[in-house]
């Protein structure tokens, strides 16, 4: 009798303990959501606040330079759009949490984000910096990852071109050439950057970098390279009948350009940018460098068998390649245009400078 008296008080006991404890979830899910109830118009006062701010910030920069009327309605738009979706986005949660407080009470699993880039904190009470925050989300950020530039005022991109290519020699007309003019080719590679020259404008961009030109020329007739016993580099008649005749000159040049054309401008409180895209550009300048190697090469026939030579010499070329350039067109496709102001051979009785007309792609 009385071991069945002490296991009737255990189980008194224990279904006592339980009763306590479901009432105290009970009450501390009640108190979960009369706070998840309460937070909806802090999250819309906080909000508001921080767009306030925003705007004076935005005044601010406004006010010292640093942007002009339109980027700054830009801003601003941007920034009252991000605020009206932050407190869809925050109540939406509190609705979700509001749920699960209801099914669980206050035992809900938390997703742990130590391996994540990036880690939520959700909280209640606390406070964040000098403000006393009822409810907050937070987004931390992995170190490891790398912040946006806000202000990103260089790009830069690989580009080539290709076109047409001649030689003016003096005293005479273009038409007067002694080089093919639809046989004669360019072909330019190289690595370009572009800068935007102000602080508040993308109208005008400096554009510099390095490239590679490879200009050719092809004789009229019969005619090839040779460089006399004066040193004189000259056409002469070849004694064989040839099927192809071409002098290669390989540069390395550093071109510099003033870029002029408009912009799209986007922007938000975390970065700035300017877009070129579908955007007509130009630009003008000019190019200074080294000749790498100047090579002739011959086809011809000769006893019944080709014959093919490519002749690697000096050719007593300039040394030394300089001139201006210039380009035109929409987003990556521009009409390009560049001329030598460097004769072609050094001392010639009549100066040849090459000019190259054609098509350039930025990629």
């Amino acid at each position: 009798m009385r071991k069945t008296v002490m296991y009737l008080m255990a189980i008194f006991l224990v279904l006592y303990v339980q009763n306590m404890e479901a009432q105290e979830t009970t009450k501390e899910s009640q108190t979960t959501l009369k706070m998840l109830e309460g937070a909806k118009e802090k999250i819309k006062d906080q909000e508001k606040e921080a767009l306030k701010k925003e705007v004076e910030r935005i005044n601010e920069r406004l006010r010292n330079g640093d942007i002009n009327e339109d980027e700054a309605t830009v801003l601003k738009e941007e920034a009252a759009k991000k605020r009206a979706l932050n407190i869809e986005n925050r109540i939406a949660i509190i609705d979700n949490k509001m749920k699960l407080a209801e099914r669980n009470g206050d035992n809900v699993l938390e997703l742990d984000t130590l391996n994540y880039p990036s880690q939520i904190e959700i909280g209640f009470g606390g406070r964040d910096g000098d403000e006393e925050r009822i409810f907050g989300i937070r987004f931390k950020e992995n170190p490891r990852v790398r912040r946006i530039k806000y202000d990103r005022r260089t790009y830069s991109d690989f580009f080539l071109a290709v076109g047409l290519n001649n030689a003016i020699v003096d005293g005479e007309s273009l038409e007067d050439t002694p080089y093919r003019i639809g046989g004669s080719r360019f072909f330019e590679l190289g690595w370009q950057w572009r800068t935007r020259v102000f602080k508040s404008t993308n109208f005008l961009r400096l554009n510099y970098g390095v490239s590679f030109q490879f200009n050719g020329l092809k004789p009229k007739g019969n005619q090839y390279f040779v460089v006399g016993d004066d040193g004189q580099t000259e056409l002469q008649e070849f004694e064989f009948d040839l099927r192809k005749s071409k002098l290669r000159m390989d540069n390395l040049v550093f071109p510099l350009h003033f870029e002029f054309g408009p912009s799209k401008f986007t922007g938000s409180e975390n970065k700035i940018r300017y877009s070129l895209h579908n955007q007509f550009r130009f630009g003008i300048g000019g190019y200074g460098g080294f000749n790498l190697g100047t090579r002739q090469k011959l086809k011809y026939n000769r006893n019944g068998e080709r014959v093919k030579d490519k002749l690697k010499r000096g050719y007593n070329t300039s040394e030394f390649v300089y001139g201006l350039s210039a380009y035109a067109g929409f987003d990556g496709v521009l009409l390009y245009a560049k001329y030598d102001l460097n004769p072609i051979f050094k001392d010639a009785l009549v100066e040849q400078r090459n000019i190259s007309l054609g098509l350039r792609f930025d990629l």
